[in-house]
């Protein structure tokens, strides 16, 4: 089974290119961040002709994720638990059966910007929430991916200049830290455990000249349980997606489970 993560960065502004991607691709889910629109303005059936069932929990010019699976979709979750009054949507979580079920996380995690500050509290008190949820899931011994834009940047290396990303909430060391217990409750980062080494990136900014330069980050991450990262088969950024027309600052994450 593919199952790719990638931030689209508004469903109306890029749906000619992710439907080009989707084509391409055919990964069997997709996991979508910033749709950037409430659900009833989501292009549903355009996904549907195309083959796929479709979640979506938005909001209104911001945010927003979104499942699309060539599978039935099972159990459909909305929102991260532990905070009845955030109204960001962040979190959309689904089962699919293929020759065995999978618990399928779409995340959007909290930018944080500017740090120290409110946004930088919300991300860490999001990240919190985050483990609790990953801590209850990691319970349920099924295969679990977390996948989707974590707004962190693991390491340096991660990074084509970390200086320049220093003083930022995605690379600031609570935040980092957050990442990590996370990681540490028992989770694989899958590209991780397949691809070593700097310079792999899954965004460059619109400004600055940063994808000609290759001023690169690595923030779109798929997360395995122990029982999914024991399908892992491959996993690998789709790269050159960032030189097409019309372009998301982010490109696709995939991963292949023997499932």
């Amino acid at each position: 089974m593919k199952i790719a993560t990638f931030n689209i960065n508004g469903i109306k502004a890029r749906l000619n290119a992710l439907t080009d991607w989707l084509q391409e691709a055919q990964p069997d889910v997709a996991l979508l961040q910033e749709i950037k629109t409430v659900d009833e303005g989501f292009p549903a059936q355009h996904f549907e002709d195309m083959g796929y069932n479709v979640a979506t929990h938005g909001q209104k010019g911001f945010n927003g994720v979104a499942i699309l699976s060539k599978l039935p979709l099972e159990d459909i979750s909305r929102g991260l638990p532990g905070d009845d009054e955030d109204e960001q949507a962040r979190w959309i979580e689904a089962t699919v059966v293929g020759t065995r079920a999978l618990r399928l996380c779409a995340l959007y995690l909290p930018n944080g910007n500017p740090a120290p500050g409110p946004k930088f509290d919300y991300k860490l008190a999001w990240m919190a929430r985050l483990k609790d949820r990953a801590a209850a899931l990691l319970d349920s011994e099924e295969p679990v991916v977390m996948a989707g834009d974590y707004n962190i940047i693991p390491q340096d290396e991660d990074a084509k200049n970390p200086e320049a990303w220093a003083d930022d909430a995605l690379a600031l060391p609570q935040a980092r830290e957050a990442f990590r217990r996370v990681l540490n409750l028992g989770f694989t980062d899958a590209f991780r455990a397949r691809t070593l080494g700097p310079g792999h990136y899954t965004f460059w900014d619109y400004q600055g000249g940063a994808w000609r330069r290759d001023h690169g980050i690595r923030i779109d991450h798929i997360l395995l349980s122990p029982q999914a990262a024991d399908l892992l088969t491959e996993c690998r950024i789709d790269r050159d997606i960032r030189d097409r027309e019309k372009p998301s600052d982010h490109v696709p994450i995939w991963v292949e489970l023997d499932a």
